[in-house]
């Protein structure tokens, strides 16, 4: 059987993830630079969907329009990039917002919250740190991170997740 984390233990892990992106950010004094202008793709996870990143030179912005069983999501993220000693791959952390919109019903078992109603929707605050290795003789970026976030709905319900995702994306 499947046990759910109490909500102790949630604020112990979301606890444990800002020290890690407090250590990340603080542990890399210079920034590095993604190897492309734009990058198209899909990410698989909680949040799944379509995904857009632009370059900034040493950050990004990062979109994910998201769709699940009964609803869909709209995610933007400004994002820091750190570089590693391997060519090509890249840290990144940073900070955003969503916004979902229930089209049926849905509920949301593990959160032990209540339902997502048609036309009901949430605003949400999102983090996100993950790394991402974009092939250097290819187009292709693949990434791998951690956006968790917390969300009022509109019905009364709070959720939160750390909503682990894979990505794979076209760069140009």
């Amino acid at each position: 059987m499947f046990l759910l984390p109490s909500t102790t233990q949630k604020h112990k892990i979301m606890k444990k993830l800002i020290y890690l992106s407090a250590f990340i950010f603080l542990s890399f004094n210079t920034f590095g630079q993604l190897n492309y202008s734009t990058a198209i793709g899909l990410r698989a996870g909680e949040t799944s969907g379509l995904t857009i990143k632009k370059s900034l030179g040493s950050n990004a912005l990062e979109g994910i329009i998201g769709v699940w069983g009964s609803g869909f999501s709209f995610t933007g993220l400004y994002e820091w990039v750190a570089p590693t000693n391997v060519g090509g791959l890249n840290w990144y952390y940073g900070l955003g917002g969503h916004l979902a919109v229930g089209t049926g019903y849905y509920y949301y078992r593990s959160r032990r919250a209540g339902y997502y109603r048609s036309g009901g929707f949430g605003v949400g605050v999102d983090g996100i740190v993950g790394i991402e290795y974009k092939i250097p003789s290819a187009p292709i970026a693949f990434s791998l991170d951690l956006k968790p976030y917390f969300e009022i709905y509109s019905g009364g319900g709070v959720f939160s997740s750390l909503d682990p995702g894979l990505g794979i994306k076209v760069a140009f």
